[in-house]
């Protein structure tokens, strides 16, 4: 790529949020470079891995039109295939669930939606860390600037943009995992109870091993140490681990707002994250591409960048409500003794539980 200085959308991260912006810029017929730290971008893993296949999306997330053109996930990507959801109290008696997902090489995947957005015109700028940004100029921390006229900021939690122009805090669960060599069937387990203060500890099984691990409330945690908890859960399951990684999910739902002037948010720096069950990759590529329509007709055709936060309420909104006030009252249940926990998983309550982790309204079972 030449030292193009000046561009009409600049997108801080590449990662599901970062590329699916520039995808939908770029198709929108607008200029975008996509500026990342990292190379290749994907590594290094900070995350469980595991998406909804396009028909689960679409139950839960009803609202969101056109799943197939948004998830294209390439075999390539797919470890493994899922068929069940097992959801286990401290009794070790899960409650089980149908559930058809996806188990990721989440850096195959998140290459593909490079690949995905340099197709419709997207450009990439990788090893390459942002140091600051003011008015319509980004400066990498080597000196290079960069201009444009919308500045998206898809960087994560830790996003520049969000942290040099927002402050509003939010709650965010620090996530430490492992892959491990073996065979864990197809099944996916979240475990709830003592072994993850407020949270919850998942074994997701790949194709030759599993995404195991851990993440918890610290005010919960009782002076108990996420390496510690992460050690003790991990040792409940036989193979050789190939890695450890860590990372952090914000928790608290989305930021009151999205747009500030000519920057954008979107991804986990915007909060899009699903607080009952810790979806993040998916809920991002809906933002993302809600982002990337709405600049290249802002750019296009005077449409309000105001219109991003119009259409995610309308397309996401409940889903987001009801996920959040499940993660409320989960919180306060599940740091309750482990007891009491096995107490509330039961047939009875099994219809609620699963209401809770897809993001539907508890009350109402029909």
């Amino acid at each position: 790529m030449g030292e193009k200085e000046s561009w009409e959308v600049i997108v801080i991260g590449g990662g599901p949020a970062g590329s699916t912006v520039a995808r939908y810029i770029a198709e929108g017929g607008c200029e975008v470079l996509v500026i990342d730290g990292r190379d290749p971008i994907g590594t290094p893993l900070q995350c469980g891995e595991l998406v909804p296949t396009n028909e689960e999306m679409n139950r839960l997330c009803p609202d969101v039109p056109d799943i197939d053109d948004l998830l294209q996930t390439p075999p390539s990507a797919i470890s493994r295939r899922t068929s069940e959801m097992y959801l286990v109290p401290p009794s070790g008696k899960p409650l089980r669930y149908p559930f058809e997902g996806f188990m990721l090489n989440r850096v195959v995947h998140d290459e593909a939606l490079v690949e995905l957005a340099k197709l419709k015109g997207a450009e990439y700028l990788v090893d390459s860390r942002v140091d600051s940004i003011e008015g319509n100029s980004v400066k990498l921390r080597d000196g290079r600037i960069f201009n444009a006229k919308v500045i998206v900021g898809a960087g994560g939690h830790n996003d520049p943009l969000r942290k040099s122009f927002w402050d509003e805090s939010g709650l965010k669960i620090p996530v430490k995992f492992v892959l491990m060599d073996g065979d864990f069937g197809d099944a996916v387990e979240l475990h709830f109870g003592s072994m993850a203060p407020g949270g919850y500890a998942w074994m997701f099984p790949k194709n030759e091993g599993a995404n195991i691990g851990v993440g918890i409330q610290n005010k919960f945690s009782k002076g108990k140490n996420l390496n510690d908890l992460t050690t003790d859960f991990v040792s409940r399951y036989e193979g050789e681990i190939a890695f450890t990684g860590a990372g952090s999910l914000p928790m608290s739902g989305t930021i009151k707002t999205f747009v500030k002037g000519n920057y954008v948010l979107v991804g986990d720096s915007a909060g899009m994250v699903l607080p009952s069950n810790g979806a993040g990759i998916t809920i991002a590529m809906i933002g993302g591409r809600i982002a990337g329509q709405v600049i290249s007709e802002h750019l296009k055709n005077g449409v309000a960048l105001s219109e991003y936060e119009t259409r995610w309420n309308k397309q996401m909104g409940k889903v987001m409500r009801n996920s959040k006030r499940s993660f409320i009252l989960g919180s306060y249940i599940l740091r309750l003794p482990d007891w009491i926990i096995n107490l509330v998983f039961n047939r009875f309550t099994k219809p609620f539980v699963w209401r809770a982790i897809t993001c539907r309204n508890l009350f109402f079972l029909f």
